[in-house]
């Protein structure tokens, strides 16, 4: 395939591009369900360790300090991030042999199995020092899930693309995550909205961890009308079955996991302030109500989910480095400016500052199924870009609440938390520039 055809292919300008057909859109359904429910699990955990798991679960720390329990509670948060490539590279192996559909089965199991056992866990005032243990155990367990979730969820959806529509494809599985936050962020709204602080402090915050269950029932229903990718399924013709997909990628193309980890560490460590830290500091810091706050988060999510599906579309186009430049840029230059106006406990430029930070999580997150499928051959595809986005969180947002939790401790302003997100931006950028050009729209086969 030569360059020109390359760009005819990625441009959308085919003279015969392929219509989208009634299992596209079971696959682009199944693709975004399945992640917003694994990602509604995840996320609860995020809102419930800014409100109430310092306090619930690492007591012993509150008594001494409310920002050190406040810290252990986020360090809690991001452990399981350490977890995320060990569950990718399992999920890629298995994954790269077995076909994407029973990995992506499992990782919904395992994910919305954990949500389920924490909203039944007693607190540290119950149990003493196991509550604290369990929950971490459990939050692992998250971990190891999300981290097979991502890669299997968007492989399915670009490899079933035509190829002039990739981007847009791959930003389905991509909604999931911002879907996912709204979903926990307006369950958390409702709750506490409707029951007293001390409602939903003892008992309400545990209602949206036990409706997972509703939740995963949906999501296997959901994800067993989708087909196999028919890119493996050309694998299992040519007989690659046979081939060391994780000796391959870490032999052969461990630079290109290491282009994809940096790639997603700015919008990560940015998504995971707008997920989780946003709501403990606008609250606890500069006196916005909770619903507020959340109501806030909500929009947050909206704009996020718009502008992923729009800079997916539109990275077909204009090209993917491109959108990601812009995102990226886009990002540095709003990284204080955001703080500034939080800090202003002004609601309407609150609203401003977390809806344009929103539509920068969109530029940057929304062509990335796509780029990452391009980037990688078949026969380690769902291992690169599994272990790429793991190690990508963790560099990331792994800690990101932490540290920002930290930084605002040490300097007492969040001018710092600006500085830190402008980095990590900056290095994320670089590595999109290194990306090697003529890669979209190639053949995935």
């Amino acid at each position: 395939m030569t360059n020109d055809t390359l760009a005819t292919g990625a441009t959308g300008t085919m003279e015969d591009p392929q219509p989208i057909t009634a299992e596209h859109r079971r696959v682009l359904s199944g693709a975004m369900v399945g992640t917003t429910i694994e990602w509604f699990d995840f996320f609860i955990y995020a809102q419930a360790a800014a409100l109430i798991f310092a306090a619930q679960y690492f007591n012993p720390a509150s008594n001494d300090s409310v920002t050190m329990a406040q810290i252990i509670s986020w360090a809690s948060l991001g452990i399981s991030f350490l977890f995320r490539p060990l569950g990718a590279i399992i999920a890629g192996h298995l994954g790269d042999r077995l076909g994407r559909k029973p990995v992506l089965v499992i990782t919904l199991l395992g994910m919305g199995g954990a949500t389920v056992a924490m909203g039944l866990l007693p607190t540290y005032a119950q149990i003493g020092i196991a509550a604290p243990v369990i929950l971490v155990f459990l939050r692992i367990l998250q971990g190891l899930s999300a981290g097979g979730e991502w890669g299997g969820a968007a492989l399915l959806a670009v490899e079933h693309a035509p190829v002039h529509r990739r981007g847009y494809f791959g930003s389905f599985p991509q909604v999931g995550v911002p879907a996912g936050m709204l979903l926990a962020t307006l369950f958390m709204l409702v709750l506490s909205a409707t029951l007293s602080t001390e409602q939903f402090e003892s008992w309400g915050w545990r209602i949206p961890f036990i409706s997972s269950l509703v939740l995963i029932v949906i999501g296997f229903l959901i994800r067993r009308l989708v087909e196999e990718s028919p890119v493996f399924a050309e694998l299992e013709e040519l007989k690659k079955k046979s081939s060391a997909p994780l000796s391959l990628l870490f032999k052969e193309h461990s630079g290109k996991v290491a282009l994809a980890a940096f790639i997603f560490a700015g919008v990560n460590a940015a998504g995971y302030l707008a997920i989780a830290y946003i709501v403990s500091y606008g609250t606890k810091v500069i006196g916005y109500d909770r619903t507020t706050t959340l109501a806030v988060t909500a929009a947050t999510a909206i704009s996020w989910i718009i502008a992923t599906l729009v800079f997916g579309a539109l990275s077909d186009t204009l090209g993917r480095k491109q959108v990601f430049a812009l995102g990226y840029i886009g990002s540095i230059l709003w990284a204080i400016p955001t703080w500034l106006l939080v800090d202003t406990g002004n609601v309407a430029l609150f609203i401003l500052a977390m809806v344009v930070l929103g539509i920068l999580l969109g530029a940057t997150y929304g062509p990335q199924s796509a780029l990452y499928a391009e980037m990688f051959p078949a026969e380690v595809r769902l291992s690169g870009v599994s272990i790429g986005y793991a190690i990508g969180s963790i560099i990331g947002g792994a800690f990101a609440p932490m540290i920002a939790t930290m930084l605002l401790d040490a300097t007492g302003t969040s001018l710092s938390i600006g500085i830190y997100i402008a980095a990590v931006s900056l290095v994320s950028l670089i590595a999109v520039f290194m990306v090697p050009r003529g890669i979209q729209g190639r053949s995935l086969h």
